[in-house]
């Protein structure tokens, strides 16, 4: 079978980076899609690739023409793109009576707005070619809200609206698209979270433990696989019991 072509965006991140190599591990060829950040942090990222052959490309989701230019790139140095996983995401908590308009456009621009300018480019040669797998990372605070998140709240609640609307446009043409929302994860974001509250999020998971990034990846590697082409629409709720529903 020809090798797949996945994308990650948030590439070089906590889940981005465990996504990156559950991909290259289940045989596909990764381009990582981030921010190049510190050099501590691409130290991290090529240690844990070492020998997997994952690519790595600068990119900002929250501007569209160059999402739409690394899209562009891939399918003409790899001749297509079949998996795409928008993992890019940042928080800029606060209260909504104190929150700066700066904290909400920055949070619904990468967030949200990135999904679009990585989606929209990257589904016309999905369509074109009769097959794609599109995996978008929304969040449980995105189904059950969280102090001091409305941005981040409505950023990921509207991942899955956008989910569902668009695996009802390209359902019949071998393209699926699917979210996961992921609890509190042992990743920078949340182990930046001050500890105290920190704990007292861990208390609110059944399971008593913050996941792991590599459980998030696992779920994004079942979707993403060519046998998976008749879920579609669905939310994947990897959260350890914190948010239940059917």
């Amino acid at each position: 079978m020809t090798q797949r072509i996945a994308a990650v965006s948030g590439g070089m991140g906590g889940l981005g980076r465990a996504t990156c190599l559950a991909l290259a591990r289940a045989g596909m060829r990764v381009v990582a899609l981030d921010l190049p950040g510190d050099a501590a942090r691409r130290a991290a990222f090529d240690a844990a690739m070492h020998g997997h052959g994952v690519e790595t490309v600068a990119l900002d989701v929250g501007d569209p023409d160059a999402c739409a230019a690394a899209i562009a790139s891939i399918e003409a140095t790899h001749g297509r793109l079949d998996v795409l996983v928008t993992a890019a995401g940042i928080t800029r908590d606060g209260t909504l009576r104190k929150m700066q308009r700066a904290q909400w456009d920055d949070v619904l621009r990468i967030n949200l707005d990135g999904v679009f300018n990585l989606v929209q480019p990257a589904v016309a040669g999905m369509v074109d070619r009769g097959f794609g797998r599109i995996v978008n990372i929304s969040s449980v605070n995105g189904q059950t809200g969280q102090f001091g998140q409305s941005n981040y709240a409505a950023a990921k609640a509207g991942v899955h609206g956008f989910t569902m609307a668009l695996a009802r446009e390209v359902a019949r043409k071998g393209v699926t698209v699917n979210s996961i929302s992921p609890g509190y994860c042992d990743t920078p974001m949340v182990m930046a979270i001050p500890e105290a509250i920190r704990a007292g999020l861990v208390d609110q998971i059944p399971v008593g433990r913050l996941g792991r990034p590599e459980e998030i990846a696992r779920v994004v590697g079942f979707l993403a696989d060519d046998a998976a082409g008749f879920i579609t629409g669905a939310n994947i709720p990897v959260n350890g019991g914190m948010f239940m529903s059917f």
